[in-house]
């Protein structure tokens, strides 16, 4: 029978704390979320492997040392409402969920964002409410929030997710320049005088979210 509890714990000290994860309440929360329990069926063994997994239909849960270190980054504090947007099958959403007040989860795939539902209230995590609906276009009724975690590239920020970003708030994702063979970086962006100001965190690549692409150019 597989240990998950151990390899919960070897995640953590070989992919997590050598990655500059410095923050408590990010590494308690790696420690103690089973992982395993929020990935696709069939893939149980891989959850703590250190690579992206696959979510069908050009998905992905980020690896773990990606989704900490943007969690890091973010420094959710709590007292602060979270809209985490491509929450998959939940395993982000519980993760900052024990560090906030409250998580909005977003996923516009409808049997991921029921599984998810399921999953959270199976273990214990009642301060996230999963809503399904697109994306790009976040959940208006509970903004503003104090914190945005896009788990995906974006190569074009929907402007509804930047307005529902309050002033001085933060927000983080995968940024991808160039279109499909362009340079991609983790970066956190503070809203300040209602513009986004990013800054660089590490590099790191994953699909693109739908709806968040660059408008490309038409060319003869």
């Amino acid at each position: 029978m597989t240990d998950f509890t151990r390899q919960r714990t070897t995640m953590v000290d070989t992919q997590i704390r050598p990655s500059d994860v410095t923050k408590y309440s990010v590494i308690e929360a790696m420690l103690t979320v089973p992982r395993e329990a929020f990935v696709p069926a069939g893939m149980r063994e891989a959850a703590y492997a250190g690579a992206a997994l696959s979510l069908g239909g050009g998905r992905a849960m980020l690896e773990p040392r990606s989704l900490a270190k943007l969690l890091d980054g973010l420094d959710i504090r709590p007292d602060e409402m979270v809209l985490y947007v491509g929450c998959g099958l939940g395993y982000g959403a519980a993760l900052a969920a024990r560090m906030a007040e409250f998580v909005v989860a977003l996923e516009e795939d409808e049997a991921l964002a029921g599984e998810a539902e399921s999953l959270l209230a199976e273990h214990g995590v009642d301060n996230v409410a999963v809503v399904s609906g697109p994306l790009r276009a976040g959940v208006v009724r509970h903004a503003p929030y104090d914190v945005i975690l896009i788990e995906g590239a974006v190569e074009q920020l929907p402007e509804p997710l930047a307005e529902q970003l309050r002033e001085g708030g933060r927000i983080g994702a995968i940024l991808r320049e160039g279109g499909e063979r362009g340079a991609s970086a983790a970066r956190i962006g503070h809203k300040i005088d209602g513009r986004i100001a990013w800054r660089f965190l590490f590099d790191a690549g994953a699909p693109v979210l739908p709806g968040f692409e660059a408008e490309r150019a038409f060319a003869l």
